[in-house]
């Protein structure tokens, strides 16, 4: 005689076998609900990002001009041609790529540099309490709160004339030039994009390291002070060192947009930079739009993408430890 347990085992395994266990249906629809969530998110990437990069790398193998853009679907099969055009350096354009790669390294590094240190001095110096902090933090969060298209104007509106706001406080009022120079022309022109580019990005940098910063424990600084460690010693021996994820992130994230800017060179000069100010993405826009020439502008996109995936994996792979991510 069968026993109780027997039988419910037998019923189980039996709707089981005609599949008509109703927590097993329940769990089978359920499991499409997470991917039901993500599908808004996912259909938006795939349009806005995924597909337009596609098209670009696409774009990148055609002979793509004012001739052919009406009907670019039959747009002639190039294959590396615009690659061998973007990469001469004897030629026009591959002349103007070497140029404006070097420019936008030296450019992304003087920015980084200068947006990370007013950042760590801002967030060590305010990571302490004293009267007027809170209101020290919403100023130095300005900047970062505005749009960034408001800010690059009024920029250009201090910068402009030459006989604007900036050229009269330093020679009507301060005396400390006699004459009074183009910003936007020449080579003070790039002077300018790394102003306006730090202006915008040391906030976001100062926000970082301060949420960083808050979470080493005051116990740490103490115990360093009572064995006599100055405070640069301890700036250098505790404070980097606890917050080197937080680092790694910020100045791949901040190298990758000032590596990537555009906004700031189009609102300063408009569709065509000057020459000491070309940078790289400003250089694709000129060729695509400007100069007609969207299969060279695709290359050099596919360009630069691989050159900011080799540079985020090698920085990544430089400063993390053999076998570590930056979610450890």
């Amino acid at each position: 005689m069968p026993t109780p347990a027997t039988v419910t085992e037998t019923v189980t395994t039996d709707r089981h076998r005609r599949g008509k266990s109703p927590a097993g249906g329940r769990r089978r629809r359920l499991d499409l609900f997470p991917y039901a969530l993500i599908a808004p998110a996912g259909i938006m990437e795939l349009l806005i990002h995924i597909i337009p990069m596609l098209l670009g790398v696409y774009i990148a193998f055609l002979s793509l001009n004012q001739l052919s853009i009406a009907n670019w679907v039959q747009a002639p099969f190039v294959g590396l041609a615009n690659f061998v055009q973007a990469l001469n350096p004897s030629g026009p354009i591959g002349g103007e790529f070497y140029g404006a790669l070097l420019r936008t390294i030296m450019f992304t590094a003087i920015v980084v540099v200068i947006a990370w240190s007013l950042g760590i001095f801002a967030a060590v110096l305010l990571n302490s309490k004293f009267r007027g902090n809170g209101a020290l933090r919403t100023l130095f969060l300005v900047p970062y709160a505005l749009p960034g298209f408001v800010t690059t104007i009024a920029w250009a509106f201090i910068f402009n004339q030459r006989d604007g706001m900036l050229n009269r406080l330093l020679v009507d009022d301060l005396g400390i030039l006699q004459d009074r120079p183009f910003w936007l022309l020449g080579g003070n022109s790039l002077i300018v994009v790394i102003v306006v580019t730090v202006w915008q990005f040391w906030p976001f940098a100062f926000l970082m390291l301060l949420a960083a910063l808050q979470s080493i424990p005051d116990e740490v600084y103490e115990a360093a002070a009572l064995d006599g460690a100055s405070l640069w010693k301890q700036f250098t021996t505790i404070t980097l060192p606890m917050i080197k994820h937080a680092n790694v992130v910020l100045l791949l994230m901040i190298s990758l947009w000032v590596f990537n800017q555009f906004d700031v060179p189009y609102l300063l000069f408009g569709p065509t930079s000057p020459e000491e100010a070309t940078l790289i993405s400003p250089l694709i826009y000129q060729q695509s739009f400007n100069n007609w020439n969207f299969g060279v502008g695709g290359a050099l996109s596919v360009m630069l993408l691989v050159v900011l995936l080799v540079a985020s994996a090698f920085y990544i792979r430089l400063v993390m430890p053999k076998g570590q991510t930056i979610d450890d």
